[in-house]
């Protein structure tokens, strides 16, 4: 069947969603329910008292990845739209996920796979300290927007300074699950893979409408024609990523066993007889050549590659 880049109020909420069925996650966060028959998309949204527009505005962007200039979004309806998807990957996505993880590791639990689902709870707990900045400082600021109160020094460019990619963190563990971690149930720990997959691309999406949509129209009402700089940032941490090189040194090696064992890099240094900065610089190209950035991750890669003893790992 051909698929449509941009849909307009008068299509079949019908055909939108077998044509593009991951829209099921954004009808669901406006508050739709399937069982609408053959109405168009702006009868359904009219029943579910939904933006029109809105709803419009979020689905084409996503489809077609650009923004339709003839859309007028409703501010209100994004900010609620966005707090629902909170409340999806916070209360439903992300436990589900850490339950079919536990379900494959098996227990009881090892020394590796509590390394694992440590990694996991860390990653949540950035995803719910990145929701809760958006939840307890963003969305009240829109809302005094709203309002026409500008006062107080905050703007949106705060916002995207602070708007780390929280995927980084879900694609280090879907690097080291393929990549290391030997399972004796292939087919559960492919099935979890593809949970993480999914959920790193709606997560991807969802950040996707902040930047581009959320952001912009945000910058418009405060006048200061800023946009692109969350966009920016993470072009620069994609291609901070890229390294030719991907064997380790034997001195990387040593620095992976010795953060897995819980040293600070200062610690690392005079243990190794070699300068913070050389540690720092070690770090930055060990990051590169695996794709693991964070300590948690690294710890599995060593566990997982015999670069340290379980019993010398830090709890």
């Amino acid at each position: 069947m051909y698929k449509q880049e941009r849909y307009t109020a008068t299509d079949r909420m019908g055909d939108l969603i077998c044509d593009n069925y991951t829209m099921l996650f954004v009808m669901s966060r406006f508050g739709i329910m399937p069982g609408f028959g053959e109405k168009t998309i702006e009868e359904v949204c009219h029943k579910n008292n939904v933006h029109t527009q809105t709803f419009l505005a979020v689905v084409n962007m996503l489809i077609s990845g650009k923004q339709d200039p003839d859309t007028e979004a409703s501010l209100i309806c994004l900010v609620q739209y966005l707090h629902n998807s909170h409340s999806h990957f916070l209360d439903i996505r992300l436990p589900a996920i850490r339950k079919k993880l536990l379900k494959t590791l098996g227990q009881p639990l090892d020394g590796i796979s509590k390394a694992v689902i440590r990694f996991y709870d860390e990653y949540v707990e950035q995803v719910q300290n990145h929701m809760s900045y958006e939840e307890e400082t963003v969305f009240p600021y829109v809302r005094s927007l709203l309002q026409g109160d500008q006062s107080g020094d905050y703007c949106i460019r705060v916002f995207c300074q602070q708007h780390d990619s929280i995927e980084a963190k879900l694609s280090e563990l879907k690097n080291i699950l393929i990549k290391y971690y030997p399972t004796g149930n292939p087919h559960e720990l492919n099935n979890v893979l593809f949970d993480i997959f999914a959920c790193a691309q709606d997560l991807a999406s969802h950040n996707y409408i902040e930047d581009n949509l959320f952001v912009p129209m945000i910058s418009k009402m405060e006048g200061k024609g800023f946009t692109g700089a969350c966009g920016e940032s993470k072009n620069k941490h994609r291609q901070d990523q890229v390294s030719a090189k991907k064997e380790l040194s034997k001195r990387e090696e040593e620095i992976i066993a010795e953060v897995a064992k819980g040293l600070t890099n200062k610690e690392i240094a005079e243990k190794l007889f070699i300068s913070v900065h050389t540690v720092m610089t070690h770090r930055k190209n060990i990051a590169g050549k695996l794709q693991i950035h964070s300590p948690s991750g690294l710890t599995i890669y060593a566990i997982l590659n015999n670069l340290v003893e379980l019993d010398d790992v830090k709890k």
